[in-house]
């Protein structure tokens, strides 16, 4: 058999010919690889699966229900228009309300005076608009003092329970049992002032059974799950889960409720007045002009028209703000 031929290293050796032929070859490929990568990129396909996106509190998720609900963007904007002109009635109304010219007593409807005059001879129109301020300022006082005084009797009485629920309860039930025109005249009869602030007193003590018993319910109910009982393990303090787990999961109800039982407290402000034991005169109320205008609605019906159609718009702007809230809060109705 012939022998094999001895390895030469020589002719597996890289001449600098064949070197340099491999490093241009190197070069143009990553020459070329840069190119490619400066290149624009297709986008990536949509993934087809379901999205899964970070789950909305309770709020948000109302939120997101009242932005698209008619009824509350609609009572919204009539009771945004109300605070402003409450605030600032010199915007639509440039006249002074208890400027008064007796020789145009009872008359119609003019130019510059679209509602006409009323008994005295004020202009209706001017009333109508300032009138606005005194009752939206006498529910949103007492709103928030029954919401305020209601809220902590009741969340205190259902957090703690024991004597404590029991005294709260049976004082609730006194208040409930009070007749609220009747409690009016024998509480405000002895006022002789024109202020809000005692109508403002009577209704909030007369309003905070209702909210502290939709509070007990509410902190009663909060106390019972396991993220309370987690966070007492733990060693939270009464004041923390009060504050911190029990308050934020039992609010909702409260502010349905107070949200409703605002233009609930107007209708009961223009009702005192109206008998005449709620606001008094200088102060312009739409109660006052209706009781004004109610033996002479023959004779002048604007007069009574214009107030009470306003007293009626505002009521129920609120009570379908308080319903729609309601419909957006509470789970069952979801």
């Amino acid at each position: 058999m012939p022998e094999p031929a001895p390895y030469d290293p020589a002719k597996d050796a890289v001449t600098p010919a064949g070197a340099g032929g491999a490093m241009s070859m190197a070069g143009s490929d990553a020459e070329s690889l840069e190119q490619s990568l400066a290149q624009p990129q297709p986008p990536l396909p949509a993934p087809s699966g379901p999205v899964h996106r970070k789950p909305r509190s309770l709020w948000s998720d109302a939120w997101h229900d009242l932005r698209r609900n008619p009824v509350f963007i609609g009572s919204a904007l009539v009771i945004v228009f109300l605070v402003v002109i409450s605030l600032w009635p010199g915007l639509i109304a440039s006249g002074n309300p208890l400027s008064c010219d007796l020789a145009k007593a009872q008359d119609g409807p003019e130019p510059g005076h679209p509602f006409g005059f009323d008994a005295q001879g004020c202009d209706v129109y001017t009333r109508t608009v300032y009138g606005a301020r005194a009752s939206v300022t006498v529910g949103l006082c007492a709103t928030a003092g029954a919401t305020l005084l209601g809220s902590v009797l009741g969340g205190l009485a259902g957090f703690y329970g024991g004597w404590w629920d029991g005294l709260l309860s049976r004082l609730a039930d006194v208040f409930f049992g009070i007749p609220i025109i009747l409690g009016g005249l024998v509480f405000l009869s002895v006022v002789t002032g024109s202020s809000i602030w005692p109508v403002v007193g009577f209704i909030v003590l007369l309003g905070w059974p209702q909210i502290s018993r939709i509070a007990r319910g509410a902190v009663v109910s909060a106390r019972q799950h396991d993220y309370v009982q987690a966070a007492r393990a733990l060693g939270a303090g009464d004041g923390r889960l009060l504050l911190r787990h029990i308050a934020p999961n039992a609010v909702a109800p409260v502010i349905v409720v107070a949200t409703i039982a605002l233009g609930t407290y107007i209708a009961l402000e223009a009702t005192l007045s109206f008998i005449g034991v709620g606001l008094k005169p200088p102060t312009v109320s739409w109660g006052i002009d209706i009781s004004n205008a109610s033996t002479l609605i023959r004779n002048a019906p604007h007069m009574l028209l214009w107030p009470a159609g306003a007293l009626s718009v505002t009521v129920l702007a609120f009570i379908m703000l308080g319903d729609a809230v309601r419909d957006a809060l509470d789970p069952k109705l979801r």
